[in-house]
């Protein structure tokens, strides 16, 4: 992606005592330390960061930081989901309880969502807490996880499950580290953008039902809009329910599903955005079975899924294995799985479902065997192939 003349663009995320904003830029990257100014009283700095992304961006925030005199320390992870441990945690509290990081010391998170969520809650609970600044380097890192101030591991029975509350001092996004970007991380961050077009901005889906053929060539002006209007919409939903107790779970359509995927392929075969993608249409298909939405509405959600480059189609699985891998999602209240579901494109309605409605659903699906309700062939889900997730 070259480099488009675009000034900066700010968006306020509004929480108080605890609010921040998010910079947009191309070329931000080179000009990191000097943003951290206000930030932080204290010149030591730790970079969290994965090999992946290490290899391309880390040595130039290292430069950057001592530039703007800090003292950065880096500490680089091996890439992936499955790095979302607390084994992980425990190194990276080693590395900063080694070199004497105190209070006003500052993590900063370079990376992907992974290291975003593992930077964020080592800053919660090192010292009851310390600052930290994400700088997202992928697509769903960028419109999705920076913001709104969840952070966490995994644990072996289920995704995030181990985490905590914690926002940033700021978010701060180079749109032009998205060249690096391995094109099946790029296309699976599409399902991210996508999920804000269905839960909230019917004008929003529109721009990206038209803009969709530009948006996976990475075109410029499209990619800037994508990210910004993904930030106002994240901003705005965090602001009003920073703690996930209301609206915010409009967040999670598609997530449902994808998680289950994701944990019952124990994190590998499917990235994050990929299984959001065949959650996305899922859990429309699942609305539209339990009367909530009309036909048409699934297929407009399908169409823009495929369109994107996604696949649709859950892996052929049991029931019982994938409904005892929604019980375990964070969501579940009171042993009920809780799930988000359109209602139209641009509104979405918050409520459980039942274990025989979801089996039925999931029955009358593999009865149709590899056909859409439309009778379209559906696009079957990638095989296990290794990636260079940065996620």
């Amino acid at each position: 992606m070259s480099r488009p003349a675009v000034a900066e663009q700010i968006i306020p995320v509004p929480l108080g005592e605890r609010s921040y904003d998010i910079v947009l830029r191309p070329g931000l990257l080179a000009t990191l330390g000097s943003k951290l100014g206000a930030l932080t009283t204290s010149p030591k700095v730790g970079v969290v960061t994965d090999r992946h992304v290490a290899s391309h961006y880390l040595q130039g925030a290292l430069r950057s930081l001592r530039e703007a005199g800090y003292d950065p320390t880096p500490i680089i992870l091996p890439p992936g989901e499955r790095t979302k441990t607390l084994g992980t945690i425990a190194k990276v509290l080693d590395v900063l309880a080694r070199h004497k990081f105190e209070r006003q010391s500052l993590l900063l998170a370079l990376g992907g969502g992974v290291v975003g969520d593992i930077t964020g809650f080592a800053a919660a609970i090192y010292q009851r807490g310390i600052p930290y600044v994400q700088v997202p380097t992928t697509l769903v890192a960028q419109v999705d996880s920076s913001v709104g101030g969840k952070t966490g591991v995994d644990h072996r029975l289920g995704k995030n499950l181990i985490g905590a509350f914690y926002q940033p001092r700021a978010v701060l996004i180079d749109p032009l580290t998205l060249r690096t970007l391995p094109r099946r991380e790029w296309i699976a961050g599409l399902a991210e953008v996508i999920k804000y077009g269905i839960i909230t901005d019917e004008e929003f889906f529109v721009f990206l039902e038209q803009e969709m053929p530009a948006l996976v060539k990475l075109a410029d002006a499209p990619v800037m809009h994508v990210i910004k209007r993904s930030c106002e919409i994240k901003a705005e939903v965090v602001a009003g329910d920073e703690r996930e107790s209301d609206r915010r779970r409009i967040l999670n359509y598609g997530h449902t599903i994808g998680h289950a995927l994701e944990s019952l392929a124990g994190y590998r075969g499917l990235i994050h955005g990929e299984a959001v993608g065949i959650g996305l249409v899922q859990e429309a298909d699942l609305a539209c079975h339990m009367g909530l939405c009309a036909h048409e509405v699934v297929e407009r959600i399908r169409r823009l899924v495929q369109r994107a480059g996604l696949s649709e189609q859950v892996p052929r699985t049991a029931f019982a294995p994938i409904w005892k891998a929604m019980q375990h999602d964070k969501k579940v209240a009171e042993g009920r799985v809780v799930g988000v579901w359109p209602v139209r494109i641009g509104a979405v309605t918050i409520q459980p479902i039942e274990r025989q409605i979801c089996a039925e659903w999931l029955q009358a699906a593999q009865d149709r065997g590899h056909q859409s309700p439309s009778g379209r062939r559906q696009v079957r889900a990638p095989a296990r192939q290794k990636t260079r997730a940065r996620k």
